[in-house]
């Protein structure tokens, strides 16, 4: 399973600051058996956003997954959210609301969190909290769906070259 990861941070982009998230969410999906073909850093900008998923998320790119870090929160740059929202076909409402229920056993201020994740086409987007602790907390929540949810949308979409049709 092909996944690509994208950081969303102004300060990570300028860089003034060392991109640990991505990293921490790089090394979680190689864990769970996703092959990482891509990692950017994009500026908290919805246009930048928006474009980068779109580009991970074409037939021609074959990414399974798109994980991304970052611009979940309440701050007016953090708009992570509403660029996956412009970019998804259909959300999946059961994985930010696990995200956001697991979250909430490590701290109250995971009900502040905005992930969300969807699908389109072939591809799943799931955002994640830019936070390389919560990273660590979370991924395991979504770890044991991802292959099925990816043998679902090439189920329906076709076969695909990187994973087996159930």
């Amino acid at each position: 399973m092909k996944a690509a990861i994208i950081t969303v941070s102004t300060s990570v982009a300028a860089g003034r600051r060392e991109d640990l998230s991505g990293r921490a969410l790089a090394e979680r999906a190689q864990a769970a058996g996703a092959e990482v073909v891509a990692q950017e850093v994009v500026a908290d900008d919805r246009a930048a956003i928006e474009q980068a998923l779109r580009r991970h998320c074409t037939p021609e790119n074959r990414t399974a997954v798109v994980l991304t870090t970052g611009g979940t929160g309440l701050t007016p740059d953090d708009v992570t959210p509403e660029a996956t929202k412009a970019v998804i076909d259909r959300e999946v409402p059961g994985i930010a609301e696990a995200l956001r229920t697991e979250s909430r056993k490590y701290t109250p201020m995971g009900m502040l969190s905005r992930e969300v994740a969807g699908v389109v086409g072939e591809t799943l987007i799931v955002n994640f909290p830019g936070n390389p602790k919560a990273i660590e907390q979370l991924f395991s929540v979504i770890a044991p769906v991802l292959e099925h949810a990816v043998a679902l949308l090439a189920r329906e979409h076709g076969p695909r070259e990187h994973g087996p049709r159930h």
